[in-house]
């Protein structure tokens, strides 16, 4: 998948009095080789080096400026000679902090620039590439009387041209009058010191040949290299040819074109993965200096009238969605939330929380996400730990979200409902129970109405600036073994896991998939694989505010998704419900199973259910959270979380001596990675103990708490939390997956949990969930268990229910399973 290019696009100010911005591309890998500064021509913009961009960005930093007038920068009523020109590329480098030593590539006028600028810093450019470049950039008599029309009637022409001119019709006259036009490169360019690579197109008619020809032999020791059929845009007409001409340019030891392969993917003894990555996705990725709403703002301009969000049959375009997330921003402004505020957003899956999540972000607060089931008690801890400035929920939940907000003294409650974004048909479906109106507060809250607010509210896009290391999430864990931690997320963690999932879907087509999203966004892993990658691939979001088995299916037949992101329990409920078939689930292609681990019998039966691959995947919400996955259609292991994603190190490493395990070895499983969070909201102790140096300097290791084992083919696979496992009396350790995995295989069986049959561990006590129909007594499955497990994980009991306690993404909550064994022993 190509890099996005406007999504490194940032505002440079290079001239204050009057102000002038340029725009420009800025790409910036972990490990930057060179750094490579692209002009464009005249008339053109960055993107006419866009193939080079994509080319070189793995390895190279690549500044690529709108030139003054042209493209995204500023048009202002000034000059637009050469030392104008300059003087912006000179201040643009200074506020990009620019290293010192560039290599410095012109396209036809762009080249000109180019070569000016390497003769005013001859010891600042190392190379110097000129792509169609002709010695005298003075059109033909026809071609120039153009230019000498009246800026209105020239304007009128270059609308019908302009695909082909990025710039206004007084911009292209200045820039021919007072810097093209009388540009005189026999005399300048034999005054070049740095060394040179001339491209020119073997058609390119657009100046004299003899104009072309002149270059290569005016610079001293330049090389020339023809490119055959191209003309003058040869760096998108023949972009290949191209990029090996400049490659073989720059490295020290000539290249042959068998040479020129993609080395992104390129295994190693540290990341021997990296072998099993399909096609498409690269061994690394480059995080771009955007905050996260950036991608909502670009779906929305290239796909403003794709289908952002699917709610019960009621849609909102890309377009609806961002002028919605603008109202909200709005709002809050008008409010008083200012940047760093934070807004706790408790929500299920609905338009509201997709809006307010953008929202919070565009206006430079933090999110806050909270599971909209607890109760208020710990709804107040959390709101009190942010310091959180405003509430919204929904007026279902209001009793609850008021006794928070008065336990917390959170001024401002806003509250919506589930009807608020549906048509006016179907909203009397969708009211609220009845409730108390109000509760007595201390001090007071204010509380606000979603549809009031945004009546009055600009669906104008707020200005306010917001960098990509500010904090942008605040995602409370799942608390399956312990009290949930606040997990501080900042924007560029958000981004780069984006991305990352993105790349790891290589088949993935903007603007073309639909993804079903009953996760819960209030889930890291929801928020991430559903809300957050949709949006980054303009992707319809199809919303569902709960997880229940009849509704998900009926949605599926009617919505056709082609990408559902869930949990195990999900795929369980699906494969056991009854006449499953009838509705059709052939539309699903891709799956990417999280939260907990996949049983390999569920796996298999949902595939030939779907005909889709369903994969494991692994994460952690303080590693924003994916980290590992298998591949959707290459190489994938059975049981195995797959390999980490690009720019992820992972390694094994003994529980006490935090030191790297050979393969094969268990130990907790430690990962690395641009999207590792940023700390734990008020409490730095549990920060650093979460975290282990590195002795070699580089980032530190983030300790999972899982248990693991990796093979020689960088291929991991989850033992178990380290808080689940225990020793059976015996000395032996317990690790509860094992039992569970033999157990699934048991017919009757729908679900199964394995935790100590004591306080103190002993041996298994089994809490299974039978199949619908389906019966079976103790004594049956112990025997069956006897006969396929060491004596060690033998269970001593089992528990019949008709449902496990769950998290709100479906991880089994271990911790009131082991609370309520202990209470039975204690009885």
């Amino acid at each position: 998948m190509a890099l996005d290019l406007e999504l490194y696009r940032r505002e440079i100010l290079v001239q204050k009095h009057p102000p002038v911005r340029l725009s420009v591309v800025d790409i910036a890998p972990d490990a930057v080789r060179r750094t490579l500064l692209c002009l464009h021509g005249f008339g053109g913009r960055a993107a006419q080096w866009e193939r080079q961009i994509q080319f070189f960005a793995d390895e190279h930093r690549v500044i690529a400026p709108d030139l003054r007038g042209h493209g995204d920068s500023d048009r202002p009523n000034s000059r637009y000679d050469v030392a104008t020109l300059l003087a912006d590329l000179d201040a643009l480098l200074d506020a990009v902090d620019a290293p010192e030593r560039l290599i410095v590539l012109g396209h036809s006028f762009g080249g000109a620039l180019a070569v000016e600028f390497a003769l005013r810093h001859p010891t600042r450019v190392e190379q110097l590439v000129l792509v169609a470049l002709a010695a005298n950039l003075r059109l033909n008599p026809l071609l120039a009387a153009l230019w000498k029309l009246p800026a209105p009637l020239l304007e009128r022409i270059r609308r019908l041209l302009a695909r082909h001119f990025s710039a206004p019709a007084f911009v292209l006259k200045r820039t021919y009058d007072q810097a093209m036009s009388p540009w005189a490169g026999e005399t300048r360019l034999c005054q070049l010191q740095a060394s040179t690579l001339v491209i020119t197109g073997q058609r390119d008619l657009v100046f004299p040949r003899a104009e072309y020809q002149t270059v290569a032999r005016q610079i001293p020791d330049a090389q020339s290299v023809v490119i055959p059929v191209s003309s003058h845009l040869v760096q998108l007409e023949r972009a290949d040819a191209v990029n090996r001409a400049i490659q073989r340019f720059l490295d020290a030891a000539p290249l042959t074109w068998r040479d020129h392969t993609d080395h992104s993917a390129a295994p190693s003894r540290e990341r021997p993965w990296i072998r099993f990555y399909e096609a498409g996705v690269p061994a690394t990725i480059v995080v771009p200096n955007q905050p996260l709403h950036r991608f909502l703002e670009r779906a929305a301009q290239r796909f403003p009238h794709q289908s952002a969000a699917r709610f019960f049959r009621t849609s909102l375009s890309y377009r609806d969605l961002e002028h919605g997330a603008n109202r909200v921003a709005n709002v809050l402004l008008n409010q008083g939330v200012q940047r760093g505020d934070r807004v706790m957003i408790l929500l299920p899956n609905c338009p509201q929380a997709v809006m307010a999540y953008y929202a919070i972000l565009k206006v430079g607060a933090v999110v806050v996400m909270a599971d909209p089931r607890q109760p208020a008690t710990e709804l107040a801890r959390q709101l009190s730990e942010v310091d959180a400035s405003a509430l919204i929920a929904l007026r279902e939940q209001s009793v609850t979200a008021r006794e928070a907000c008065a336990l917390a003294g959170v001024p401002r409650l806003i509250l919506t409902g589930l009807g608020d974004m549906l048509a006016r048909w179907q909203r009397p479906f969708f009211r609220p129970r009845p409730g108390p109106d109000s509760l007595p507060v201390s001090p007071p809250t204010l509380v606000l109405d979603w549809l009031d607010l945004l009546a009055r509210s600009s669906p104008i896009r707020p200005h306010v600036s917001v960098a990509s290391d500010d904090l942008g999430v605040i995602q409370y864990t799942g608390g399956t073994t312990h009290q949930p931690k606040g997990v501080m997320l900042s924007h560029r963690n958000l981004v780069a896991n984006t991305i990352q999932t993105r790349h790891w879907f290589s088949t993935a087509e903007e603007g073309r998939e639909r993804i079903l999203a009953v996760v819960p966004f209030s889930h890291a892993y929801g928020m991430a694989t559903c809300m957050n990658v949709a949006v980054s691939l303009a992707a319809t979001l199809i919303l569902l505010p709960r997880f229940e088995v009849r509704e998900v299916l009926e949605t599926i037949q009617r919505e056709r998704p082609t990408m559902f992101p869930g949990v195990p329990a999900m795929y369980v409920a699906i494969n056991k419900f009854p006449g499953v078939r009838s509705y059709g689930l052939r539309s699903i292609s891709a799956c990417l199973s999280g939260a907990e681990p996949l049983p390999i019998e569920v796996q298999e039966a949902f595939e030939k259910l779907t005909r889709g691959v369903l994969v494991e995947g692994y994460g952690l919400t303080e590693a924003g959270p994916v980290t590992h996955a298998n591949p959707l259609r290459g190489t994938r292991k059975t049981g195995s979380i797959g390999v980490p994603l690009p720019s992820t190190d992972a390694r094994v490493a003994g529980p006490l001596t935090n030191e790297p395990l050979q393969p094969g070895e268990i130990g907790e499983l430690q990962v690395r990675g641009p999207q590792v969070m940023m700390g734990y909201c008020g409490d730095d102790a549990a920060t650093r103990e979460a975290f282990v140096p590195d002795p070699a300097g580089g980032p530190p290791w983030l300790r999972t708490g899982d248990l693991a084992r990796a093979d020689a083919d960088g291929f991991f696979q989850i033992i178990d939390r380290r808080r689940n496992v225990w020793q059976s009396p015996g000395g032996e350790m317990i690790f509860p997956r094992d039992i569970e995995e033999v157990l699934y295989e048991h017919p009757a069986i729908r679900e199964v949990a394995v935790v100590p049959s004591t306080a103190a561990g002993g041996p298994p006590h089994v809490v299974v969930v039978l199949a619908r129909g389906e019966q079976a007594t103790e004594a049956e499955l112990l025997r069956w268990a006897a006969r396929r497990l060491p004596p060690h994980l033998a269970p001593a009991s089992v528990e019949f229910r008709s449902a496990l306690p769950r998290t709100l993404v479906g991880k089994v909550a271990r911790r009131e399973l082991i609370a309520s064994q202990a209470t039975e022993e204690a009885s």
